[in-house]
């Protein structure tokens, strides 16, 4: 088993456990979408609210919250409340079966070291980040779930950024920069080591060798990203994450 998590992440439904960063690939592993497991079959994760079909209308009752699939699904067969979120939120509750849409479960890894993480061709699997207890994190992902946040950005703030502050309360400073993403670092790494590389065309005459050297770049390009490395980061308690998001004069940790 350890073997093959140099491998892969991929993991059984029946090793999850609360609090566990969770993702599966997209369009023929193009893309990855990622969630906190909280349990009970239950994952919260986050996605443009654009893709999330509102109700034409809302009795007062409802005003408060709602239970919305993706627009492109049919309800939840199985659990009433999957699809649940509030009004103008992309945080939204789904059972497992509708977060994973037959598409196979993987764990992300915390902790790991900068070997290994370096070892990972793929971003958006692991970081060198500790993991809060599970408490925590479960604590984050629910709060959210009713608070929001903030609005959807493929490159600063997404679903494996979501994943990532729920795991460690962990924000970054820069808001111009890129964001905890792995797999959004690693689409802007992979162009930019090619180009850093390719003067090297010229003192290196074996292919090999150049494609050696740009994956080398790749690889320092996400790591110097990896929000256990990165300087520009400060912890936030989840209550006071709408009131700091724009605030870039909090003390460091």
């Amino acid at each position: 088993m350890k073997a093959m998590s140099l491998i892969t992440n991929k993991i059984e439904r029946d090793e999850l456990k609360p609090g566990d960063h969770i993702y599966t690939y997209r369009a023929v592993f193009a893309y990855s979408h990622h969630g906190v497991f909280v349990g009970g079959c239950k994952v919260v994760h986050f996605k443009p609210e654009q893709t999330l079909k509102a109700p034409p209308t809302l009795p007062s009752s409802s005003s408060v919250s709602e239970v919305n699939n993706d627009s492109s699904e049919a309800p939840c067969p199985t659990y009433p409340d999957c699809g649940f979120k509030q009004p103008n939120s992309g945080v939204l509750l789904s059972c497992l079966d509708c977060f994973l849409k037959n598409g196979s479960l993987y764990r992300f890894s915390y902790g790991v070291s900068s070997s290994m993480f370096l070892t990972r061709v793929r971003g958006g699997t692991c970081t060198t980040a500790p993991s809060d207890p599970f408490q925590t994190v479960v604590h984050r992902a629910m709060h959210l779930l009713q608070n929001g946040f903030g609005n959807y950005d493929i490159f600063q703030n997404n679903c494996e950024d979501f994943a990532l502050y729920c795991k460690t309360g962990l924000l970054i400073l820069d808001k111009n920069g890129v964001g905890r993403s792995g797999q959004a670092s690693s689409v802007l790494g992979a162009p930019l080591a090619a180009l850093l590389s390719s003067p090297l065309t010229l003192l290196i005459p074996n292919p090999v060798g150049v494609a050696t050297v740009t994956a080398g770049m790749y690889c320092m390009s996400r790591y110097a990203t990896d929000i256990g490395v990165r300087t520009d980061v400060i912890k936030v308690p989840v209550e006071d994450l709408a009131l700091n998001l724009g605030i870039k004069t909090l003390k460091k940790r």
